[in-house]
Order: structure tokens, then sequence, then C-alpha cells
């Protein structure tokens, strides 16, 4: 019996079969057969093989049809094998020099195993450098013979069939063949590593593979990727009862080659949603117990492989290649004029007694900017405000408000000579922070969802905030950052790590909730058409960074029908989605477009939104609030949050759109449980809000003031928000 025998499949590859089997005859160890797994007798390949066979008694020739496919050759070949050990070798790959004699020491060494696994070298077709994969998932194994239990790490599942030789009376008794099909090496793989029992490696190349032209075929598009699965549920069937350890390692492993499939949607040109349902029950049916997935952007993928969530795993595929972060398409001083213009103004001294302001990259007059820059103007006067804006927002600006298109000559020499620097976003990239300059970084919302350099897991969200660098770089211009509650200061330090001052003075734009009147109350109404008597709900869904475009993910005609004749629904849009014009119809009044959220929050009755930031700020008007959450898992495993919204809601939660118009049409919307809920949530989230945050900004940062003179905070059990119009609050 010889020491191995040698199979060597070779259909398709004729032009270099002689090349590998001239690599096994000039070993200069020769305790080995050579078969040859050729199409049938007269082939090209079969003559080739005849012809060593000829030269050299150990060439043992046998045929497989082409139908039968890899497996089949294999198989045949196994059938012909007569060594103790069974090494298999593709017909256009070669055996290293001294492979044979390398492999024969490695095994009188460890005595009899099951596998011995080993290095290989991957070649590229034309040039470059050779390459080992097989290094670091042999490096951390014992130096001996082991069980499979000391390195669960180390499976078939990784590695091809050629990277290892097979003691043949292990696979006679385990009856272990290739399965049928393409991707059989995944397959064999994992079926060797479930039945084995005693297993070694050899830190030496063995085999040389040559990387082809035109890629493995396995990736090509077409129906074949399917078979991927009937593979990974052979592996997954056989592997019950193993260890845990083992079975983890192995499901890991599994899966990472079926996500690396899924994400490459050319590979499967119809039938990719089909794909991504079977894997999702496979996974969900065979999870080892106490399984966790991996981190980062992997074990975002697994999280929705086993809930389903197909859209967002497609919207995940395709993040990198289509977003960008709303930064990135601010202007900066590009052309040479404006250029040199701008490194002028910079050598300029600082005005004193300009300020400049912007809200959300330029959309308009917005936001805590607008709100410190009233109030500057009315305790700090002396000052010149200027504030940044769009050209197709210079109409929306309020006539007595001196402004600065982005991008002219007026925006950037402010920017260059202004002491303060107010925005609730960033400026753009090219902005120089100068010495003696004071950037205000009001924010725009308390976070729910992942924010700044915590997005960096989360793949969409981390391709669409771009470099992180760039981020931190921002960051470290700002001087003081404004927060509105402990979580968020403590939020802020996480995701925006940097130098600046936190000023716990509440959100600017949320002192209109305490100082607005019953008749500015009416007066907003009137504006947004809302009829008198009824019951205005604003819905206002937050951006899905896994979507393309604005969907408002709930029937809101059906809504209206089902919740009661006296509701209107007053649809925001996030800001990404406003296209300047309303598109309201019936009982919806499309408010995206109004300059001011603060406005539209006045006007409405009750909120109904989802996971937006706008929640935290209407709490402050103590009105009722309900979640609208159908797709909270797949947000949270997306975007990311902070805390769990389903255990500290701030009112009643509705996961279909039935459900939500029965707590509307039966009143719990605004009931005793709604109402208590409310109030757990206002007293963590609106603790500095209270009608006087722009006062206190004004005072300290433009007039200089000392911070314990500056208006305290207004306990909440004091403070006495704007009236609704239709309800009365508790």
């Amino acid at each position: 019996m010889p020491r191995f025998s040698i199979i060597v499949p070779s259909h398709g590859v004729v032009g270099r079969l002689s090349l590998a089997l001239d690599s096994v005859l000039a070993q200069s160890y020769g305790d080995f057969e050579l078969i040859p797994v050729c199409d049938a007798p007269g082939s090209p390949a079969a003559d080739v093989a005849t012809g060593h066979a000829g030269r050299d008694s150990r060439v043992a020739p046998v045929n497989s049809p082409p139908s039968a496919g890899l497996s089949g050759a294999r198989n045949t070949g196994l059938r012909a094998a007569t060594g103790a050990y069974v090494l298999f070798l593709d017909g256009d790959d070669t055996l290293a020099p001294g492979a044979l004699a390398t492999l024969d020491a490695r095994l009188t060494k460890t005595g009899d195993v099951d596998v011995l696994y080993f290095e290989h070298e991957r070649t590229p077709w034309w040039e470059g450098e050779p390459t080992n994969p097989a290094t670091p998932l042999l490096a951390k194994t014992p130096a001996d013979a082991f069980s499979p239990a000391q390195a669960p790490q180390l499976t078939g599942v990784q590695l091809p069939a050629w990277s290892a030789v097979y003691r043949r009376a292990f696979l006679t008794e385990h009856q272990l063949t290739f399965p049928e099909g393409r991707f059989t090496d995944l397959g064999w793989g994992g079926l060797v590593t479930v039945a084995a029992e005693r297993v070694a490696v050899l830190r030496s190349v063995v085999v040389r593979h040559l990387l082809r032209r035109q890629g493995s075929r396995l990736n090509l598009p077409g129906e074949h990727h399917h078979q991927l699965l009937d593979q990974v549920e052979s592996v997954l069937g056989a592997a019950h009862g193993l260890a845990p350890e083992r079975s983890h390692a192995l499901f890991e492993q599994l899966f990472a080659v079926v996500l690396k499939t899924a994400s490459r949607p050319e590979r499967l040109p119809s039938g990719h949603r089909a794909f991504f349902r079977r894997a999702g029950r496979l996974y969900r049916t065979h999870r080892p117990t106490n399984f966790h997935a991996p981190g980062g952007s992997l074990g975002v993928q697994h999280r929705l492989l086993a809930s389903g969530a197909y859209t967002a795993f497609k919207a995940l595929r395709g993040a990198n290649r289509s977003a960008s972060g709303a930064a990135e398409r601010v202007p900066r001083p590009r052309m040479l004029r404006t250029r040199l213009r701008y490194a002028r103004d910079l050598r300029r001294p600082i005005d004193p007694n300009l300020a400049v302001y912007c809200a959300y990259w330029g959309r308009g007059y917005a936001c805590s900017p607008a709100a410190i820059h009233a109030k500057a103007s009315e305790l700090a006067p002396h000052i010149r405000s200027v504030f940044l804006v769009e050209p197709d927002a210079v109409d929306a600006v309020p006539k007595d408000v001196e402004h600065a298109v982005i991008g002219s000559r007026k925006y950037w020499e402010a920017l260059a000579r202004a002491k303060y620097l107010v925005n609730n976003a960033n400026f753009a990239e090219g902005v120089v922070k100068r010495p003696g300059s004071v950037h205000v970084q009001t924010q725009h919302g308390t976070p729910l969802k992942k924010m700044g350099v915590d997005q960096s897991t989360y793949p969409v969200v981390a391709a669409a905030t771009g470099s992180f660098a760039k981020l931190l770089g921002r960051v470290d211009r700002w001087d003081y950052n404004i927060s509105s509650n402990r979580h968020s200061t403590q939020m802020w330090e996480r995701a925006f790590p940097g130098s600046y001052e936190a000023l716990e003075y509440g959100y600017p734009r949320n002192d209109v909730f305490y100082t607005a009147t019953a008749d500015e109350v009416a007066r907003v109404r009137r504006e947004l058409g809302v009829p008198e008597g009824k019951t205005a709900v604003l819905y206002a869904p937050t951006h899905r960074d896994y979507q393309t475009g604005f969907d408002t993910g709930l029937d809101l005609e059906a809504f209206c029908a089902a919740a009661g004749e006296d509701v209107v629904v007053l649809l925001r849009a996030h800001y990404f989605y406003d296209q300047g014009r309303a598109k309201s119809s019936g009982r919806i009044i499309d408010v995206t477009g109004h300059r001011s959220s603060e406005d539209v929050c006045l006007a409405a009755d009750a909120l109904v939104t989802d996971y937006s930031s706008i929640m935290f700020d209407y709490a402050n008007l103590d009105r009722p609030i309900v979640v609208y959450a159908d797709d909270w898992e797949v947000y949270r495993e997306t975007r990311g949050v902070y805390f769990d919204l389903m255990e500290a809601p701030p009112g009643p939660v509705a996961r279909t759109p039935e459900e939500l118009a029965q707590v509307f049409r039966d009143g719990s919307y605004a009931g005793a449980e709604s109402t208590a809920l409310r109030a757990e949530f206002r007293s963590r989230f609106c603790e500095f809000d209270d009608g006087l945050a722009a006062e206190r900004v004004v005072r300290r940062v433009f007039l200089g003031e000392p911070p314990e003179t500056v208006p305290p905070v207004i306990p909440l059990a004091e403070r006495v928000p704007a009236p609704a119009a239709t309800l009365v609050r508790s």
C-alpha cells in the first residue's frame, strides 16, 4: 500500500495538466500513486495522462464524465485510491519541491491523524507576489497532534480540499465523499471537520495554486450560487451534537461564506431575495445555543440575516458605493481666486463684533442658531450677525436678517473674520479655526441613534459619515457644545471626543415651547391650514439609512379614517427630504417644507413618530406622544441606538397601523398610562429646556458673563409649556 494517493481532476485544464503531473513525479519522495481523473478515454486530458502512465507505473488514470463535475471526479479518484493518505491536487496546480517528503516526515512525527492541514501558496496568473492565506489559520494551533476541540477555529470551511491530506481509513469509516454540485470544497471541508477526532498541521507550503486570470468559476453569475446553501445545510445537519466551542466556530465560518455571497448581488442575477430568505431560515434553525454574532460590520450582517431584514441588508450592501456625507457636499474654497481671498482675509484681524450662523448646512434661518441669533439681536445689539444660507433658501430668510450665500465672496470673508461661529452641524471642511475665534456647536436634537465616531461599527451610516479623522478635525474647532440633558452631554462626549466645554443650557430652539402664547399657537395653526376644532396629529418619521428616498411608512389616509373624523395629520418628513413645496391632500397637510419645526410642534395636539429626535423636543410641550415602531429591530441593528426606546418610551408604542389607529380611536394615546410614561420621559430628557437657553448662551458666549451669573435652570415642575389648541394637558 503506497503512503500517498494523489488525485488530480483534469477537466478544463488540459493545457497545464502536464505541469501538475510532472510536479508530482519529480518529488524526491517516491512512495505514492498518482491518479489523474480524465473525462473519457481518448480525450486530450486522457492522452496526457496516458503518456505519463506509459513512462511511470505509479500513474494510474481513471475516467469520470464531465457531467459528474469536480465532486464526481474526486469521488472516482477516491474509489480507485489504495494509499494510506489521500491528497487532492487541481489539474493546474503543482506540488512544491520536497512536499511529499515533508508530509511524510510530519506524519511520522504526529502518528496517524485523520487530517493534516498544510499551507499553500496562491500564485497570480501573470505577475505579483504569491500569498499564503493558510498561515494565520494554522499559526495558533498546538505543535503536536491534537483534538479539534483544542483549536475549534481551524476548520476545513476556510481551506480548500487540496490544502490537507486525509487518512483514507478515516474517510472510509465515515463514508465521506465530496457532495454533489458546486461549492463542494466547502461541503467536504465542513463534513471532514465534524467527523475528525485527531488532526495536525504542517506549517510549510505543499501546494502552489494558480490564480486564474478569469477568476474562480464559482464567482461567476448564475443560479449555481443557491447550491452554496445546500452545502451549508448538509454540514449544519451533520454538526448536531458537536461541542459548543466547535459548533460556534463552524457556524460562524459557514455563514461568513454565505454573507460574502449575499453581499454580492451580481453573482445572483435572479433569486437574490430567495437566497437571503433561505439563508435566514438556515441561520435561525441551526444557530447553536448561546452563539454570539461577531462584532463590527459582519456582526450587523449576522443580525440582519437572522431577522430576515432583506431590505436593510440590501441597503447595507450598497452603502459604500452610493453614500456620501452631507458635510462632504458643503462647498469649500476651491477656485484659485477664492482661496487667495480667503487666505488674505485670514491675515486680517478678527472682527470682535461679528458673528456668523448656519443651520442644517445652509437650508435656512432655523433651529438653535436662529434662536441664538434672535436673542443676540436683543441682548447684544452691538454684534453684527450674518446668517449663511444656500441660494435657494435666500427668500425664506427674514427681511431684517443679514445673510450671505454659501460659497460667495461675502460668505468666505465672514467666516475668515468672525469672532463667533454658531452652527447646528459643521462648517465647511476648509474653514480655518483662528486663534481667538469662538465656535459654538448647538447640535440639532437629543441622540437616540448613534452619532459621530460611535457610528464606526454601523457600515451604512459610517459610509455616509465619511472620514472619521476629518470629523474629529471639525470637532476640534468647537469651543462650546450645547446640551439639553445629561444623557446628551454624556453621549456627545462619546460620539464627539474633544476639548470643548459642554454647556448644559438646554436647546435654544426649544425656548419657544415655554414662551409661546395661545394666540401664537392659533396663528401657526391657521398658517398651516389646520381646520378649526380638529385634532392635529404631527407625524414625523425619521430618516432610514438603509432606504433610498422618503417613504411615509404608513398609509396616512387610512390612519385618519380609522382614528376618527376629527383627526388631521401634519406630515413632516426628515429634513433630508425637504423639497420646499407642500404636497397636501385631503386630511393630510404636508408641512415638510415649513421653515420651523418648532412652529409645527406648537400646532400639533399630539405627536406620532418612530425614532426621530423630535420626540425629545416635543416632550417639552407635555402633549401626547405615540411611538410607531414597526421596524425597531432593524433600525436598532443598522443605525445603532444609545438606549432601548421600547423600554423607556414617551407614550404608547404601536407596532402595526391597526394598533396605531386604535390608540387614537379609544383615546388611550392621551390616557393615564400615556401621561405617566411621558412624565418619566420628560424628567430624563427635558432636563435643561425651560425657555431660557438662548439667553444663557448669549450671556455666557457673546457677553462673556461668568457661568454663575447666567440664569439658572427652572425646575421642571415649575415650568408652564405653551398651551395646546384642543387638548387639556395633564
